[in-house]
């Protein structure tokens, strides 16, 4: 199985590499860097492509947004504190957010669809998206290539001592998911305090 997998990944890795970006996953860049170092793919093209993926998927994410708000409402209803979260920090610091939604955890399919909804020019969206995906792949796949070495052994330690490495891994997905959800409540508490002292007015 791991045979095959590694076959397909060479021989349709670029194809796969663009459609991985588009469902915004980190975990397909990575590879990439690391078929980089193995001198299965090459990094600049590789870029480019992730870069494409990456473009794409918010693009369909902000014209799910523009044209289907009655949809989101139904759709992403428990998600609404999120929805809030997206529009304070797009009031806040403006086209910034659309460079930087991308390490936001939790809110990079929100992100798109919450800019949608509003009157955000989907030009200016575009252009920003799309130099922002080019970045986001360019920041993960070249530390990638260039620690590629290191990532193959650090992945077959962790093929072997599985029995370590899945708990590590588990903590830290937990530490970094504690540490958005206390970012979003204090963000929303700021929020919140503030609409009562403008109501106290």
């Amino acid at each position: 199985m791991e045979a095959y997998l590694l076959e397909l990944l060479q021989e349709y890795g670029y194809i796969i590499l663009f459609v991985w970006s588009i469902l915004e996953g980190e975990m397909g860049l990575l590879m990439a860097g690391i078929m980089a170092t193995t001198g299965h793919m090459n990094v600049p093209v590789a870029i480019f492509v992730a870069g494409l993926g990456g473009f794409a998927g918010d693009q369909i994410y902000f014209y799910i947004g523009r044209f289907n708000k009655g949809f989101i409402q139904r759709k992403f209803h428990a998600q609404r504190r999120k929805f809030a979260i997206a529009h304070l920090l797009l009031k806040k610091y403006g086209w910034p957010l659309i460079f930087v939604q991308r390490y936001l955890y939790g809110l990079r399919t929100v992100i798109p669809m919450s800019i949608g909804i509003t009157k955000y020019s989907s030009k200016k969206f575009a252009l920003i998206n799309l130099l922002s995906a080019w970045v986001w792949a360019a920041l993960t796949i070249i530390p990638a290539y260039l620690l590629g070495e290191q990532i193959l052994q650090v992945l077959e330690w962790g093929k072997t001592h599985w029995y370590f490495a899945l708990p590590l891994a588990g903590a830290a997905l937990f530490g970094i998911t504690t540490l958005f959800k206390r970012i979003e409540n204090q963000m929303l508490e700021k929020q919140h305090a503030r609409q009562a002292r403008n109501a106290t007015r």
